[in-house]
């Protein structure tokens, strides 16, 4: 049997509920070989406060080490300064995005199978100095990605997005005929490579209550996003819409197709949230490598409880393992 994936685990804001989810996906069985990228002291300092015994092992690239329930393998990084729970400290903006480098470093150089992202927060890693707008278009300018795409699935759901971090009144400028053909075309690659679909489905949502009411509540469906969907089918891409956004997401129609193509942020991922809150899995299609991430925030609040709800990240690490075992 071949060994399990290595999967880097970056454990993102430490203020945040990122450290004590990954001792919490610790404490069960895996089935992969887990790296978690951290500050070794906070992992110790936060497992005492919550009261759980976790082992915490050093990292050694040069062996195969097999995860253990209660133990934790950790690649060790310093933070800038001493973190508390749900305490935002901007000297340790750039410590967060050292770990995500040292993550895509290993992954590009084929050392981890994937990178398994806990949440980041975006104010206090710009109140530090560094431009972010999120682990999608960071990991994209690292690895050479030149569109990332991203996509939440949910069990009996996957939503891609045509924009992703921007304001709503930015967002009909920001879609264009070609750029929803590229999304949908990284889509169906990554569909076909990352799940295995041959020929994926894609529904394809508008932009205007009713898609449009035939120009009477917006002509982008008419002047982008049917133009779009005719490209995709001529590149033969199974692409159908544009669906107005209100049924787009009812049983009937999810059970036609693979994938949800919705035209912002708020469109397509309170649906998934709501459908598969705790549940759901965020993957950046798009770059050549794999990436999947928990569905949420870092939840200050629940920091240092122990009450923070652990299964979408344990659901990211399942699903980076199952694609890196189908794809290798």
């Amino acid at each position: 049997m071949p060994p399990p994936p290595r999967i880097a685990l970056t454990s993102g804001e430490p203020a945040g509920i990122g450290p004590e989810l990954c001792l919490a996906a610790a404490r069960s069985s895996l089935p992969v070989e887990l790296v978690c990228l951290a500050d070794r002291g906070l992992l110790a300092e936060r497992a005492s406060q919550l009261g759980w015994p976790i082992r915490l092992r050093d990292y050694n690239p040069n062996a195969r080490q097999q995860h253990e329930p209660n133990t934790l393998t950790v690649l060790h990084h310093s933070l800038a300064a001493p973190s508390k729970p749900g305490q935002l400290d901007k000297r340790n903006g750039r410590y967060v995005l050292d770990l995500l480098d040292r993550a895509i470093k290993g992954t590009v150089s084929g050392e981890f199978a994937a990178i398994v992202t806990a949440p980041v927060h975006k104010g206090v890693i710009n109140d530090a100095g560094v431009p972010f707008t999120g682990h999608t278009e960071y990991l994209a300018e690292h690895t050479g990605g030149a569109t990332p795409v991203m996509m939440l699935a949910a069990p009996g759901m996957r939503v891609a997005l045509a924009t992703t971090h921007l304001p709503l009144k930015d967002v009909s400028g920001a879609i264009t005929i070609d750029s929803l053909l590229q999304t949908a075309t990284i889509m169906d690659t990554d569909l076909k490579k990352w799940w295995g679909i041959s020929a994926p489905r894609i529904a394809v949502c508008g932009l205007n209550p009713h898609a449009g009411e035939g120009g009477y509540l917006g002509r982008e469906e008419l002047d982008v996003i049917s133009p779009a969907i005719k490209l995709m089918r001529e590149h033969g891409i199974q692409a159908n819409g544009p669906l107005p956004a209100d049924t787009a997401f009812v049983p009937q129609m999810l059970d036609q197709c693979d994938a949800v193509l919705a035209m912002y942020h708020d469109q397509g991922l309170p649906v998934i949230k709501h459908a598969g809150f705790e549940r759901a899995v965020n993957i950046t299609l798009g770059i050549p490598i794999l990436r999947t991430s928990v569905d949420h925030g870092t939840a200050l609040d629940l920091a240092g409880t122990g009450r923070a709800d652990p299964r979408s990240l344990m659901a990211a690490i399942e699903l980076a393992g199952q694609i890196s075992t189908r794809t290798t």
